[in-house]
């Protein structure tokens, strides 16, 4: 038989990497953290990062994408099931991201996620294509769907994906905010459930 031990030692190494760098990011920012620094938090020697990453930069592309994609693993049999049952499949994607925006590990990725969006390529094209457009496609899928099935009115079910995330994504933005300069955050914690609640009734049959 052959023997993984190393290949698991392997990703073991690499999965500790992306805690310890996602901890690191979301504290001191991605300046502020250092190849050195994530070394010594995982108890490697500096080189051996770079058996993993070619550089600081394609850790912090990793960790982003895992903030960027890990929220909404709806596979296609699950965005059937759930768009068949119309506003409940609105409420368990809102949910989802309500849970992800009070996160404070998340929250922290976040402000730092939007800040380095300004001045890194990467991170833009995989913000467009891991976040926003995964997230388009699987609200239009859905939509479509209750569209069909004579749930909403009929429209177009791109435009009407753009229509509700913003407005979560805007609550989100809204609260890291606040939070940024120590206000209280309270009054936006119904947000998404209202919001819910008030795009149903805009969009049902």
């Amino acid at each position: 038989m052959p023997d993984n031990t190393g290949v698991s030692k392997k990703a073991g190494t690499k999965e500790k990497i992306l805690k310890v760098s996602t901890a690191l990011f979301s504290q001191y920012g991605y300046k502020g953290t250092s190849v050195r620094k994530i070394a010594s938090e995982v108890g490697i020697r500096e080189s051996a990062i770079y058996n993993h990453y070619i550089n600081k930069e394609a850790i912090f592309l990793e960790v982003a994408k895992n903030i960027f994609s890990s929220p909404f693993s709806f596979n296609d049999e699950e965005i059937k099931e759930l768009a068949l049952r119309g506003k409940a499949f609105l409420q368990k994607y809102t949910m989802q991201y309500k849970m992800l925006t009070f996160d404070k590990s998340n929250e922290n990725m976040f402000r730092l996620l939007m800040i380095e969006l300004m001045q890194n390529k990467s991170l833009r094209e995989q913000f467009m294509s891991e976040f926003h457009n995964k997230n388009i496609q699987l609200l239009s899928e859905g939509f479509f769907i209750m569209m069909q099935n004579s749930l909403i009115r009929s429209s177009d079910p791109m435009l009407i994906a753009y229509e509700f995330i913003s407005t979560l994504f805007y609550i989100r933005l809204q609260v890291t905010l606040l939070r940024f300069d120590a206000h209280s955050t309270n009054n936006l914690s119904t947000q998404f459930e209202k919001h819910v609640d008030f795009f149903w009734e805009s969009i049902k049959i």
